[in-house]
């Protein structure tokens, strides 16, 4: 071993001061770590307290119709949880989740072909806290996500968060595009950052409302197959299927590669919180251990009302209900739509789900149009959100899932005439 006795070499410079020693006010920005300062409001979220001002018809936010759930039957399932289970309920639980809840998950996912055991089955605090647990188990700095182009916007703000960079993919009418992808993934490979796995909403996109066909779905499994790529599938809307039977989930076809993702928040109630992760052994062990560093457990009440609500009410018939509301309120904005927009205006007809995605004429940018529909009394999602590159100007988001159909005509006539209005200022310049 060489001894030296050459002077060490001065300490590298904090770029993170110390704790303010004499009081004064802390400026806690510099205190944030790298993933801290990655996290940005989503440009959802921040419409959220705007569109619930008066006189502001919402075609933003994707909230599912609760008031259509009989509010008595949720009372007496809570009543009869705290009765029967009363010191369970209220206990901590395990961090994979209850394990009934587990076992009617996969009677749930069955209905979209996965054949599921409870074991591969983690309860979580709605899909985005699964979300967020892949993305700790499976991110480092520096990886590389492929995602669909425009894709889910909180999706890209947690996988962001984690340090990963996200590329994005393009999409048609019938959802994202196979060759596509192909062509992506093996770019990345050859450039030595391949994907770390590929992120989808297969049905009913959010926020384009597109669903893949089925020779699409074999088609997408087999490039990642070939390129060596994980899936995770998000699928909260996959149940909300307004003609025929429900898609088949990839995950049916091929579990060991897809990661699924699961919600009763669109199918149920948003205010439980309950979700689900379905995923190989090996990683739903990870994620339990994440979980428990996260949260230490899910709530129990929680969990077990949504387990006695499957177990005691007609739950599938009750989704057809849900379906129906939820069809009628897109047929009376797809009306709406026909009967007010100008020309050069364009917009997908999804066959569930809550959204509807519009193109605007060329030269318009939905930022720009924003301040003026929200003056007019209107609130929509800009289309820059949904892309991780600022795309998306010429397009925007609109939601049909929770204003009545009035609400829903008058928003649409109102956001028509704004666009109409911008178009002949442009004509004018």
């Amino acid at each position: 071993m060489r001894l030296t006795t050459e002077p060490k070499p001065e300490p590298a410079v904090r770029t993170t001061p110390p704790p303010a020693r004499h009081g004064g006010p802390v400026t806690w920005e510099r205190y944030f770590s790298r993933g801290a300062h990655a996290m940005v409001p989503s440009e959802v979220r921040s419409l959220f307290g705007v569109a619930a001002l008066p006189g502001i018809v919402s075609l933003a936010g994707g909230m599912p119709d609760v008031r259509a759930l009989p509010q008595e039957v949720m009372a007496e399932t809570v009543a009869d949880v705290v009765r029967a289970h009363g010191p369970t309920a209220l206990q901590y639980g395990a961090a994979q989740g209850d394990p009934g809840l587990r076992e009617r998950i996969c009677s749930v996912m069955a209905v979209e072909g996965i054949s599921a055991r409870p074991d591969d089955v983690m309860v979580t605090v709605g899909s985005q806290q699964a979300l967020d647990l892949l993305a700790r188990v499976l991110l480092d700095p520096g990886d590389t996500v492929v995602a669909e182009g425009p894709t889910y916007v909180t999706a890209l703000g947690t996988f962001k968060a984690a340090g990963a960079r996200v590329v994005q993919v393009a999409m048609d009418r019938a959802g994202v595009v196979p060759d596509e992808l192909a062509a992506t993934l093996g770019r990345l490979a050859a450039e030595g950052r391949p994907a770390k796995f590929f992120y989808t909403v297969p049905t009913f996109q959010n926020p384009t409302g597109a669903t893949l066909p089925a020779g699409r779905r074999a088609r997408i499994l087999e490039v990642c197959r070939r390129a060596g790529v994980v899936v995770v599938e998000d699928n909260p809307y996959g149940l909300l299927h307004y003609d025929g039977e429900p898609s088949r989930a990839l995950c049916a076809d091929d579990p060991e590669r897809v990661v699924y993702l699961g919600s009763f928040s669109k199918t149920l109630a948003p205010g439980l919180r309950v979700g689900w992760v379905h995923a190989p052994a090996a990683l739903t062990r990870k994620l339990v251990l994440a979980a428990e560093s996260a949260m230490l457990s899910h709530s129990a009440l929680a969990q077990l009302t949504v387990d006695r609500y499957l177990r005691t009410q007609p739950w599938q018939d009750r989704l057809a209900g849900f379906r129906a509301g939820y069809r009628a309120r897109r047929d009376a904005m797809l009306r709406a739509l026909t009967a007010s927009m100008p020309a050069g205006v364009s917009w997908t007809v999804p066959d569930g789900g809550f959204f509807i995605w519009m193109t605007l004429p060329e030269g318009l940018d939905s930022r720009d149009l924003l301040p003026h529909a929200l003056a007019a009394g209107v609130a929509f999602v800009p289309g820059t959100g949904f892309y991780a590159d600022g795309r998306g100007a010429r397009h925007l988001r609109l939601s049909f899932s929770y204003p009545s159909a009035e609400q829903i005509d008058e928003g649409v006539r109102r956001l028509a005439t704004v666009i109409t209005e911008r178009l002949e200022a442009r004509g004018r310049q």
